[in-house]
């Protein structure tokens, strides 16, 4: 399964969230679960109790750093039996176009 989070607190009135998001980038990271991160947000490859389990540590840190209010949108995709998307759904647009991408 792939896992598209975008998760960070808006209970403080900041303008910059980035020391907040870094701590959940490294509780994702530590997990060991294959992961991508992005500008707007992170992808994770993993089964979904698993992946559950991180995103939910996450949301408890940012609980236990004060904050009131987080923002979580999680988009998934459940195919069945499916490994390696994470990068392989990159080299088959890859092989289609006959050419690398940015990435």
């Amino acid at each position: 399964m792939l896992f598209q989070v975008t998760m960070f607190p808006t209970s403080k009135g900041k303008e910059s969230v980035s020391e907040d998001v870094s701590k959940v980038i490294d509780i994702i990271d530590r997990s060991g679960l294959p992961y991508k991160l992005t500008a707007m947000s992170t992808i994770i490859e993993g089964e979904w109790t698993r992946v559950m389990d991180v995103l939910n540590k996450a949301r408890k840190a940012l609980r236990r750093r004060g904050h009131d209010r987080i923002y979580i949108c999680i988009t998934i995709d459940d195919r069945k039996a499916a490994r390696g998307r994470l990068t392989g759904k990159i080299a088959s647009v890859e092989k289609r176009l006959g050419r690398e991408v940015n990435k």
